[in-house]
């Protein structure tokens, strides 16, 4: 399936490519925003992809072929992303672009396991080079362990009793067993209203399996230091943990020394590195959510790279 890009004038609008500039789409999944940003790049720009997907590498591949050597995949996770500069030959880029979590086409695959509205493995994994999967975790870790992990990173507040409906009800392999255990769990009159009452279970053991948030949290400091002067990062959230991140670490980055009022000295060695250019985060209009539901859950903020004093 085609990639639907999910805030795409916002996201140009923030990220304002330019004629020459060389962008990083962190996150290039399918391919749709890095398309619509080498478009008003090109000619003399240059956009490098990133994503630990090789489906999603390869499909980008496709559907930016005609931009020929203006574009370069890399196949890597973007908390990597200063190395995978380092690579090419680059220590400056003009912007940074994170679209996070899992990707339409992940979802749309039972084979992954993103999803329990068809049967498929307990998988999860976006690079399926790691050897450790959502079965593994579901079946490995103890009760106490699970439930933190559903609660920790799904918000739910029956954590507990999932937690134990699972550890009496292992081995569990597939999407749809596990669906089943988490909703037998908690009561019917509690189940919650719009979503089915496995998705926050199975968007905890997707951000666990992948160390999705550990690698934003490094990856946000990165992309800020390789910006040039007036450089802009935008990043794009599904979920309230991941847009909490991206707040908290676009106001840590803007603030600089975070020593305690009337200290001597800066001992902390902070640095200020971002302007935040969105006080509160973007969200869709009405007419996108009603095109493409995906984007009802979407935020959007940027940050401009300031010029660091020593």
């Amino acid at each position: 399936m085609e990639h639907t890009p999910v805030l795409l004038n916002e996201a140009l609008h923030w990220l304002n490519p330019r004629r020459d500039g060389v962008y990083v789409d962190a996150t290039v999944g399918g391919g749709g925003h890095a398309e619509a940003i080498l478009e008003r790049i090109i000619p003399g720009g240059r956009l490098i992809g990133i994503d630990r997907d090789e489906v999603a590498v390869e499909a980008a591949a496709a559907r930016l072929a005609r931009f020929g050597e203006a574009v370069v995949l890399v196949r890597q996770n973007y908390a990597a992303i200063k190395e995978v500069l380092r690579t090419l030959g680059l220590d400056q880029v003009d912007g940074v672009l994170f679209d996070l979590g899992a990707s339409s086409m992940q979802f749309a695959d039972p084979t992954r396991g993103f999803s329990f509205q068809e049967g498929g493995p307990l998988d999860m994994r976006m690079d399926r080079r790691q050897p450790v999967t959502a079965a593994d975790l579901v079946n490995r870790l103890g009760e106490r362990e699970l439930a933190d992990l559903i609660w920790r990173y799904g918000e739910e507040r029956w954590s507990r009793r999932i937690a134990r409906a699972i550890a009496g009800s292992r081995p569990i392999h597939t999407t749809q067993a596990l669906a089943e255990v988490v909703a037998g769990s908690i009561p019917r009159r509690q189940w919650p209203r719009g979503i089915h009452p496995a998705t926050r279970t199975f968007q905890a053991l997707r951000i666990a399996t992948n160390d999705e948030l550990l690698n934003l949290e490094k990856a946000l400091p990165d992309a800020a230091e390789v910006l040039r002067e007036a450089g802009r990062l935008c990043a794009m959230t599904f979920h309230s943990l991941e847009d909490r991140t991206i707040k908290h670490t676009f106001l840590r980055l803007s603030r600089g020394c975070t020593c305690p009022p009337g200290a001597s000295a800066c001992t902390c060695g902070g640095k200020q590195w971002l302007r935040i250019l969105t006080k509160k985060p973007v969200l869709p209009s009405p007419e996108e959510v009603q095109r493409n539901p995906r984007a009802r859950s979407a935020k959007l903020r940027a940050a401009e790279r300031i010029v660091t004093t020593a």
